[in-house]
């Protein structure tokens, strides 16, 4: 499963305006910050203030700021909210094909799966995520460094 972009972008402009705090963040602020498209955080600032989780202050010194406290935003809730579907396979999506629907059990091995990923993402909040103002210093970002599945230490888990 991959999540797109927008909701990753979703999540930084959450991030960072958690980091903010009560000042207000611009798109072209945040674009810079990231290094990402000015146009893509448009649309996601757009679809996270009309969720609610971002307060819009129009005008020439307008920008935005979280429209909650970081430790009331979900981050369940806003992958839900960014994400266009979670069809895993084919079957889950409108206009299936797949000649093994009616008996095929993949399904419901899937959806528990996906089940217990957004039930992981309900436990946490932004506030959990935030970190300092710091940490958004360019000349201090560290060599890049590969992040991802760690099913090494899941497998020693069980």
């Amino acid at each position: 499963m991959r999540l797109t972009m927008f909701t990753d972008y979703a999540l930084r402009v959450l991030m960072y305006a958690g980091m903010a705090g009560d000042r207000l963040i611009t798109i072209e602020e945040t674009a810079k910050v990231y290094g990402i498209s000015r146009a893509h955080l448009m649309k996601v600032v757009n679809i996270l203030t009309k969720g609610g989780y971002l307060q819009g202050v129009r005008g020439r010194s307008g920008g935005f700021r979280l429209a909650m406290p970081p430790e009331q935003i979900n981050l369940g809730a806003v992958v839900r909210a960014t994400e266009p579907d979670f069809a895993l396979v084919e079957c889950f999506a409108t206009g299936n094909q797949c000649i093994i629907s009616r008996c095929c059990r993949l399904p419901n091995v899937l959806n528990e799966a996906l089940n217990s990923f957004v039930a992981t993402l309900d436990r946490y909040t932004v506030a959990d995520l935030m970190f300092s103002q710091n940490a958004f210093n360019r000349s201090q970002a560290s060599e890049t460094v590969m992040r991802g599945p760690d099913f090494l230490a899941a497998d020693a888990r069980s």
